[in-house]
């Protein structure tokens, strides 16, 4: 499995290219802005992109869905809680900042617990709400990537519409914390961490271990 990590759109959010290097089937993780960037990296390693996971549906994370689903062929897949957001400027707040991005409609319709498959790959879908309604956080073996859940540092705001600070602190303790210390996180903003390092460090989870 390879990892490829790219800072996109006007608030930097992080895109994932998950790949298998044999078979070079893809997934890409919120692709929120520069699509050209991303599908000039997907040519350049020659990949099969099969689907576009989204962790939450606010425009940062989004943008650049059309254009990705346009030029690949891929599969949308967003929860079902968000999933109105990908055509509704005010739900995924990009009227907020005077745009109006509207994206096509998934294709598939998560819910905790589902599996997507990539080459010999198991992504599983965990529900982890409280930035978003729908906010899912994505396994992939010793890897996790938790939108903006968790942060290195920092948990996800909850001061936006649909956001709930209690709902997020519980999504973090019981399906982000019961990770191995050792499971990489890779965030929707900012540089990836580890489960243990948040556990010891991260001033927004005392008292939830």
């Amino acid at each position: 499995m390879k990892v490829i990590n790219m800072s996109v759109g006007l608030l930097g959010a992080n895109s994932y290219i998950i790949y298998h290097d044999v078979t070079g089937e893809a997934a890409v993780i919120d692709p929120g802005g520069d699509g050209k960037r991303i599908i000039s990296e997907i040519s350049s390693k020659q990949l099969k992109v099969k689907y576009i996971l989204l962790t939450h549906g606010h425009f940062d994370h989004i943008d650049a869905v059309g254009l990705l689903k346009e030029k690949t062929g891929a599969k949308v897949a967003i929860h079902r809680e968000d999933a109105s957001a990908l055509g509704d400027s005010y739900r995924n707040l990009s009227f907020s900042i005077g745009i109006e991005s509207i994206q096509p409609q998934a294709d598939i319709i998560l819910e905790h617990g589902d599996n997507i498959v990539i080459g010999d790959l198991v992504l599983s879908i965990i529900h982890t709400p409280g930035h978003s309604p729908g906010s899912i956080s994505i396994i992939c073996k010793e890897l996790v990537f938790t939108g903006d859940t968790l942060f290195k540092g920092s948990i996800g705001r909850t001061d936006l519409p649909g956001g709930d600070l209690e709902q997020i602190l519980t999504s973090i303790k019981e399906r982000l914390l019961t990770l191995d210390d050792d499971t990489i996180v890779y965030p929707g903003h900012g540089p990836k961490t580890t489960i243990g390092v948040e556990k010891l460090t991260n001033q927004f989870l005392r008292g939830l271990i």
